[in-house]
């Protein structure tokens, strides 16, 4: 139960003086978190860690006759006249006047009694904006202020500025801000008074007020003692759980898992290559952390193409040897079926029973497959969130594996685990290499095994950048390919073209292309129905269709040895991460491979960086590194799928990285000294866990 204290920060925010319901829908769109979460209606939590990016700083006030050419400032003026339009489209005219020079005030279809009220003639005001100059004179737009001498004081002279969106203008947010701090409850001091008073630190509910007010841009910057307290913080709350997390994991009863060694043998029998010693390696991991009494937590983590999906097949049949069953969860219906597709043979040779559910399953298929899942028929089952049903009842799992881990809460995780009643070790896959910084903050409450190699069958790929005035060429060469018996993937971002932007929807480019290539053209995207997805990859598959059009529904899973070619459009928007696991689609076969990168110019210069990086390189740890630099860990993490956490006030990967450090070694004194949290600090450490989300960790300590 989440304390009574943090209630009023977890209420709606349209709890909040002057927020309406229509209003809180826009900030919905602003503010609603992206790790997870469901959640449509925000909080007043949402809008604390909406942090600012900016200053307005009103406090230059000049006269009038050394009014810059531009910018915001705040001037002392005398009303003389108002001069209304004389047509619907001119502005109505406020003219003012100091001892220097004359500036106007323009507004569009004011309000008349309005400005009338507001600015008498005669009257003294201060006025403040953003100048500008027509035909020679200055002049305020719509002025930002417009306050009576005697109310000088109550002018903000500075003012944050926020990240806005669309029908939100920033006086309701800075508005809505202002009545969020002012409920803010005290909070108990859950950091070391020595580290706190070391560090210069204030309290967090002052650093929070703080950062909600800063008076120059150096109280802006991630080194400010407000903010780093903060993102200490959310890092420690983020260290505490995950370490209390793996705590619970180890200390659940977990069961042997030892197999005869038979189906696997069958399955390697049957592999056309060689398993290279990085798979040898992670097969050994995991099968001696089954074979431990403990739960097994491992992260295996591989560059697209190094053979992830192999090693967890084995460990699958591992338990499937053991006597129980295995299971292998996908994020998306076309991954799953790519799974099946991939390991039916290998099961086949080795008489497993495979089986897979997702949402497209009805009826009385789907209840024979729920049957067989139920009885033990079902040896290893591949599915999609399908499996979370309530009348989805397992026999027996020993082993759970969840690919593409990122794109899975901690919810999705624990809730699957929670169907074997015996306890089920867990593996977890990613496929997006991720830099050690942030694999420290991620799965902290997991072993890690790395696959760094490659089969040997794989060859290098080409990669060229191409501008987008060469598409003539591109798609010449591609003709030539085609003759030749190549096949190949053109990637678009976006699925329908867009008033706001100059993107080539992938409708379009499918156009464009079935024009050249008529009869050779499919398409896929992610708003097609399951069985027309299926369609047209088993047409790619078996070589009627030669060109597969697609948005980046096929950055993952997809796995078409017969392609050899990868051309992304617009390459220069995409994170150098999607980038590598789009160019990973091609080079699975024993042909030769090429990508082609096409850009619109002109190019900034940190996309120049990242395609350069992508030419250059080919390893997945190096490019995710990069990444890492280029752009900084909230912003890698938020561009992720559901399941990822995303930092709201720390940034792990660079600003802050020495507090990620201090804050696991914290982890490891609190949990040393008062493991239950049960101290004066302890209690105070479990109102952060709530305060930052970590739910889950605190229901650790309760569970036993």
């Amino acid at each position: 139960m989440r304390p009574a204290l943090l209630n009023p920060l977890f209420a709606s925010l349209a709890s909040l003086r002057g927020i309406g319901t229509k209003q809180t829908r826009t900030f919905a769109r602003l503010l609603k978190p992206d790790h997870g979460s469901s959640r449509d209606d925000p909080r007043v939590m949402d809008l604390l860690w909406h942090i600012p990016t900016g200053i307005l700083d009103r406090r230059r006030q000049p006269v009038i006759a050394d009014l810059a050419a531009s910018g915001i400032v705040t001037v002392d003026v005398s009303v003389t006249r108002h001069i209304p339009s004389t047509t619907p489209r001119a502005p109505y005219r406020v003219e003012c006047r100091d001892e220097t020079g004359t500036l106007n005030l323009i507004f569009f279809n004011p309000p008349i009694d309005y400005l009338t009220k507001a600015l008498p003639v005669g009257a003294r005001r201060y006025i403040s904006g953003e100048v500008s100059w027509f035909s020679g004179a200055p002049q305020i737009v719509h002025p930002d202020y417009i306050v009576a001498a005697e109310d000088f004081a109550q002018l903000p002279l500075v003012e944050p500025v926020y990240p806005l969106t669309f029908g939100l203008y920033p006086k309701i947010l800075r508005k809505a801000m202002a009545a969020a701090l002012a409920i803010m409850p005290d909070l108990p001091e859950w950091q070391d008074w020595h580290w706190l008073k070391q560090q210069g630190w204030p309290g967090a509910v002052s650093a929070l007020k703080s950062l909600h007010a800063p008076q120059c841009e150096a109280d802006l910057d991630p080194e400010n003692p407000a903010r780093a307290r903060l993102a200490y913080d959310e890092l420690l709350a983020g260290q505490l759980a995950l370490a209390l997390m793996r705590r619970h994991l180890k200390k659940s009863a977990g069961r042997v898992i030892r197999g005869t060694g038979r189906l696997r043998q069958a399955i390697i029998a049957k592999l056309p290559f060689e398993l290279t010693e990085a798979q040898k390696d992670a097969i050994d991991d995991i099968l001696r952390d089954m074979e431990a009494r403990e739960r097994m937590g491992r992260l295996l983590q591989g560059d697209v193409g190094s053979g992830k999906t192999i090693v967890a097949l084995i460990a699958l049949a591992a338990a499937v040897e053991a006597g129980f069953q295995g299971v292998l969860m996908a994020p998306t219906e076309l991954l799953a079926r790519q799974h099946f597709n991939t390991l039916t043979p290998y099961c086949g040779a080795a008489c497993i029973g495979l089986e897979i559910l997702t949402g497209r399953e009805t009826g009385k298929s789907r209840r024979a497959i729920v049957e067989k899942i139920t009885d033990g028929r079902a040896q290893i089952i591949i599915g999609t969130h399908a499996l979370f049903q309530n009348d989805v009842v397992f026999a027996d799992p020993g082993l759970i594996v969840i690919d593409e881990q990122h794109r899975f809460g901690v919810h999705q995780r624990l809730a699957l685990r929670n169907k074997a009643a015996g306890g089920a070790d867990m593996l977890v896959m990613t496929a997006t290499p991720i830099p050690r910084t942030l694999q420290l903050t991620l799965y902290g409450d997991m072993d890690i095994s790395h696959l760094r190699e490659k089969p040997g069958h794989r060859p290098r790929i080409e990669t060229r950048i191409l501008a987008f005035s060469r598409l003539d060429d591109v798609v010449q060469g591609l003709a030539r390919a085609l003759d030749d018996g190549a096949r190949a993937y053109w990637v678009c971002p976006l699925v329908m073209a867009s008033e706001n932007s100059d993107l080539t929807a992938v409708e379009a480019r499918y156009a464009a292309l079935s024009r050249h290539f008529p009869g050779r053209v499919g398409l896929l995207h992610g708003r097609m129905k399951g069985a027309e997805k299926d369609k047209v990859m088993e047409m790619f598959c078996q070589g009627e269709i030669t060109i597969l059009v697609a948005t980046t529904v096929v950055e993952v899973g997809v796995d078409v040895p017969e392609a050899t070619i990868m051309v992304i459009e617009n390459a220069e928007r995409f994170g150098l991460a999607q980038l590598h696991q789009l160019r990973g689609r091609v080079g699975r076969g024993l042909l030769a491979s090429s990508c082609l990168l096409l850009y619109q110019g002109p190019l900034g210069e940190n996309a120049r960086k990242r395609l350069k990086i992508m030419r250059e390189s080919d390893d997945g740890f190096v490019i995710a590194e990069q990444d890492l630099r280029l752009r900084g860990a909230g912003e890698i993490l938020g561009a992720r799928q559901s399941g990822m956490p995303v930092f709201r006030i720390a940034d792990p990967g660079r600003a802050h990285a020495s507090l990620l450090a201090a804050a696991r070694n914290d982890c490891g004194l609190i949990l040393a000294r008062d493991p239950e949290l049960v101290s004066e600090r302890g209690q105070a450490l479990r109102i952060l866990l709530y305060l930052f989300e970590r739910d889950e960790a605190v229901r650790t300590l309760t569970a036993g």
